[in-house]
């Protein structure tokens, strides 16, 4: 196994979790109640709209987190990212980089294909980039194209989600690749994180359970959904963007569709942008969340959820330290 290293950035995390950027749902004020809380917060740059809005959200987030560190030198705020969607459909992908070189993002996660060109971008304002895969060879490409990371996206994730045991993924590529590692897959307890970190990957990646925050940007009827359901409810599809994912059953039989009878979609037809037509439908009224919502019982502000994340791994932690360890003799 290479050495490992994590860039200063990253370096500045409290609690080891990146809170995974939710489509239509993250935004500002979400993101600042992660990152003061002691997580990555993040959030996709197509969440603003009309995309002027974008420099907007930036500098509230930035301004925010400043006035933090100045009120709390000893518990600064964890860093920011922004998600890049890096796919041929995203036609503000030259604007929202634009906008991201403004403000400088100390991290940006792309997503849905690698580019060097981005990736130069990124480093050129001293920022750190961390790719989302879903297996070893795309884990391959992405370092060769200059991302400084990866996001493990394994089984169970919510929205679009690969189908590799998370024990699988991380020790492949634990194998070649030293640097930046976050886990995402059915994370939403202390005791996922720690696990994460037992693999090999440095952060857990959490979605699903911010959904069922006060500051989320999401529908109370969302929000009490992943309350209501466990991994049951979760049906794996690519029907409705082309790309497999996981979405909550109860949502898709309200769209009058059987969760355990969907057809499959043409991967050719792919939509991330949330434009007019049935594919914008997929995240507004087909809501995605991933296997771990088992875990979410209320829904609370962001940083109660951290504290709570928090304590659990402390005491997971805290339960394997005391556990004694008997080895084979050699």
């Amino acid at each position: 196994m290479p050495a490992r290293h994590l860039p200063p950035v990253l370096q500045r995390v409290p609690l080891p979790v990146f809170g995974a950027p939710l489509f239509i749902i993250s935004n500002p004020k979400l993101v600042i109640a992660q990152c003061t809380a002691g997580v990555v917060g993040s959030m996709p740059a197509l969440n603003a709209r009309p995309a002027s809005q974008l420099d907007e959200w930036l500098a509230e987030i930035t301004e925010a987190l400043a006035a933090w560190d100045r009120a709390h030198p000893d518990s600064p705020a964890a860093p920011f990212a922004i998600n890049q969607i890096v796919h041929k459909t995203n036609d503000r992908l030259e604007h929202d980089m634009q906008v991201c070189a403004k403000y400088r993002v100390p991290i940006v996660i792309t997503s849905l294909g690698a580019r060097t060109d981005i990736n130069e971008a990124v480093h050129s304002w001293g920022g750190v980039v961390l790719h989302d895969i879903i297996n070893n060879a795309f884990a391959h490409k992405a370092i060769d194209k200059g991302a400084d990371g990866l996001i493990a996206v394994a089984a169970g994730a919510g929205g679009h989600a690969g189908v590799k045991s998370p024990f699988a993924l991380v020790q492949e590529i634990r194998q070649w690749f030293g640097g930046p590692l976050a886990l995402s897959g059915a994370m939403a307890s202390g005791d996922a994180v720690l696990a994460a970190l037992a693999m090999g990957a440095d952060f857990a990646y959490i979605g699903s359970a911010f959904i069922a925050t006060d500051e989320a940007r999401a529908s109370d009827a969302y929000k009490q959904c992943i309350v209501d359901s466990n991994s049951d409810d979760i049906v794996y599809s690519n029907l409705f963007t082309g790309v497999h994912g996981n979405y909550l059953k109860p949502s898709i039989r309200a769209a009058g569709l059987d969760p355990d009878k969907l057809p499959e979609s043409d991967p050719s037809a792919m939509s991330f942008g949330g434009g007019e037509g049935s594919k914008a439908k997929a995240w507004k009224e087909i809501w995605g969340c991933g296997q771990g919502i088992g875990a979410v019982d209320a829904v609370v502000p962001a940083a109660t959820l951290v504290a709570r994340l928090g304590r659990e791994y402390a005491a997971a932690l805290q339960r394997v330290n005391q556990r004694s360890v008997r080895l084979p003799a050699a």
